[in-house]
C-alpha cells in the first residue's frame, strides 16, 4: 500500500504537566505529556489499547496496555526516571540495548549494562502518521547520534509502528556507521512481558537441551542461592520444564536460555506466552537479521518479568565474552544495518491458530 506519510517534529517544550492530544488520525491518536520525574512521554492509542513511549529517553516503550490487559512487566518503578543508569530505571515494556556493546559487563569490560542505547538521549523524535501493506499507523521515531574521540560514531534511527485495528506493534532500526573505518557493533532486543502464573510457553524452536541451553554464568550484580544453583543444572537436563510457568519453578533471582530458532517460509520466528485465557503475548523475529535469541524470566517479590524471547545478534555475557565466542558482527565504513520484529499481543482465535501450527512441528 502507497501512502504518503505526515511527520510531526517533536521538541521537549511541546511535553507539560497536563496531558494534551497532538495528533488525530482516524482511529489513532497521539497525546504528549511529562511525568513527574520531568520525562517526556507519548501515548499512542487505537481501539484496542495504547502504549506509551519515552520520545528522548531511549525511544523506550514504558507499557503497552491492549485488551484491558497492562503486558508490562512487574517492577518497583511506576514512573520513568531521568537518569541513563540502566537499573536506576527499570521496568520498561521495550528497551533498545546495545550498540557498541551489550549484557552484563565482565572483568574486563568497560561498557555499562546493556550499553549505550537503553536510556540515550535522543537528539530527535518525530511522529509519523501513515500507511503500508499493515494498515494505517501512527509511528515514533527519531535519532541518536553518538559520537566519541577516537572511538564510534554512528546514529541509531528506530521507528515503532502502532497500527490500526491492532494490538501487534512493529519496530524497524536502522543502524548506521559514521565513520570511515569498520564499526563493532551488538544488539538486543529487550522486550518485557509480566510473566503469568499456568500460561505456556510456544516457539519455533526444539527444545532439547542443545537447542534451548541455560545459562550458567552468574552476573556479577545478582546473588545466588544454592537453591539457585540446583535449578538451573535441572533446567540443563530438561529445558522443558520451563514452558509452563506453574507456581513452583524457580526463577529468583533470573533465569536465562539461550535457543536456537528456526524461521517459517517467510522468514519470521514466533514466540507466544499463552495465558489460561488463550489470549498470548507474542513476539516474531528474523532470525537472518538477528540470529542470536535470549530467554529471561523473572519472578521474585517486587519485581517480575519475561522476555519470552529478545531477539540479538549476541548472548549477554559482555564485550570480551562474546567477542570470545565470535558474536561480534561489524558494520563497513559509511554502511548501515536495519532489522525489524514484531511484539504485542494476540486474541484467544488467533493465537489458538498459530500454535497448533507451531506444536504440530516443534512440540
Amino acid at each position: 500500500m502507497a501512502c504518503q506519510t505526515t511527520t510531526v517534529h517533536l521538541s521537549p517544550e511541546l511535553f507539560g504537566d497536563n496531558e494534551k492530544t497532538l495528533l488525530d488520525c482516524g482511529p489513532l491518536s497521539a497525546s504528549v505529556f511529562k511525568y513527574s520525574t520531568g520525562v517526556a512521554a507519548l501515548r499512542f492509542q487505537n481501539e484496542f489499547g495504547e502504549a506509551v513511549l519515552l520520545p528522548f529517553q531511549g525511544q523506550q516503550v514504558w507499557s503497552a496496555t491492549f485488551h484491558g490487559r497492562n503486558l508490562t512487566m512487574r517492577s518497583m518503578f511506576s514512573e520513568p526516571q531521568a537518569t541513563r543508569d540502566y537499573l536506576a530505571t527499570y521496568g520498561a515494556f521495550f528497551i533498545h540495548c546495545g550498540a557498541t556493546a551489550m549484557g552484563n559487563p565482565g572483568e574486563k569490560d568497560r561498557h555499562p549494562l546493556h550499553g549505550e542505547l537503553p536510556n540515550a538521549p535522543f537528539q530527535k523524535a518525530w511522529i509519523v502518521c501513515g500507511a503500508d501493506d499493515d494498515g494505517h499507523y501512527l509511528g515514533l521515531g527519531g535519532a541518536y547520534e553518538h559520537t566519541m574521540a577516537f572511538g564510534p560514531h554512528y546514529v541509531c534511527e528506530p521507528l515503532l509502528k502502532f497500527y490500526a485495528d491492532s494490538s501487534v506493534m512493529r519496530m524497524s532500526v536502522t543502524l548506521r556507521n559514521l565513520k570511515h573505518v569498520p564499526m563493532e557493533w551488538m544488539y538486543l532486543a529487550h522486550i518485557n512481558f509480566n510473566p503469568v502464573e499456568n500460561s505456556r510457553l510456544v516457539y519455533t524452536a526444539r527444545c532439547t537441551p542443545e537447542h534451548v541451553r541455560v545459562r550458567k554464568t552468574i552476573p556479577t550484580h545478582i546473588a545466588v542461592s544454592p537453591k539457585y544453583r540446583r535449578c538451573l543444572e535441572e533446567f540443563a537436563v530438561h529445558p522443558e520444564k520451563h514452558n509452563d510457568l506453574t507456581a513452583d519453578l524457580f526463577f529468583d533471582p533470573e533465569v536465562c536460555f539461550f535457543i536456537d530458532y528456526e524461521a517459517d517460509k517467510k522468514g519470521w520466528a514466533h514466540t507466544l506466552q499463552i495465558h489460561p485465557d488463550g489470549t498470548a503475548d507474542y513476539v516474531r523475529h528474523h532470525p537472518s537479521q538477528l540470529d542470536k535469541a535470549v530467554r529471561w524470566i523473572c519472578r521474585v517479590a517486587d519485581q517480575a518479568a519475561i522476555g519470552i524471547v529478545l531477539p540479538a545478534t549476541a548472548e549477554p555475557d559482555g564485550y570480551h565474552a562474546e567477542k570470545a565466542k565470535g558474536n561480534i558482527k561489524v558494520i563497513p565504513p559509511l554502511g548501515e544495518v536495519t532489522f525489524d520484529y514484531d511484539m504485542g499481543m494476540l486474541s484467544a482465535p488467533d493465537a489458538a491458530r498459530l500454535a497448533k501450527k507451531i506444536v504440530a512441528k516443534y512440540h
